[in-house]
């Protein structure tokens, strides 16, 4: 089940924090709940990425995308993630979270999310490819600023993004459906 509550808790517990600029980190801080683990009394690898939703979702507000989503009546979806675990995070166990843009390209917005444990180690890490849309498609990001005054450039996204941009353009879609199914 989708953690509504707690997403209303974040967007009310940050209702007043300052704007942020498009790269800004937004910060904030989360249990693992008895309902977030898995069969090894740990955070679920799938909940992990249902969480990061709790740290987007302010993050938007605060660097005024979602004032404009909602004003052009356009959505944000994720198309493309590349996750890595590192640590285990176990019930009642408190996190911070961290999120951010680290830039855009001509479709797409790459954000950066990771937990750290309290004794100061990221858990695990993210990189979201995201798209603006629209009833008409994607819309560029490039657009979507200019609607929000912001006319800038894309910061110079770091090496391994744009090998994932790479090996994502070579990625066969839809995937190969040639396997033979077992019965």
């Amino acid at each position: 089940m989708y953690p509504a509550i707690r997403m209303l808790w974040q967007l009310y517990q940050h209702r007043k924090d300052p704007a942020l600029p498009l790269t800004g980190c937004h910060v904030s801080h989360h249990y693992c709940l008895p309902w977030d683990i898995d069969l090894w009394m740990e955070l679920n690898n799938g909940r992990t990425l249902t969480l990061y939703d709790l740290g987007r979702i302010p993050l938007a507000r605060r660097v005024g995308l979602v004032n404009l989503l909602r004003k052009k009546r356009w959505g944000l979806t994720m198309a493309g993630a590349v996750v890595r675990y590192r640590r285990r995070i176990r019930t009642f166990e408190r996190i911070e979270m961290r999120s951010r843009a680290i830039g855009w390209d001509a479709r797409f917005l790459y954000l950066e999310q990771s937990m750290w444990l309290k004794s100061g180690e990221c858990a695990n890490h993210i990189v979201y490819r995201s798209a603006i849309t629209s009833a008409k498609g994607i819309v560029p990001p490039a657009e979507a600023l200019a609607a929000m005054g912001q006319e800038v450039a894309s910061p110079p996204l770091p090496d391994w993004v744009r090998t994932w941009q790479q090996a994502e353009e070579q990625r066969p879609w839809p995937p190969m459906n040639d396997q033979p199914t077992q019965e």
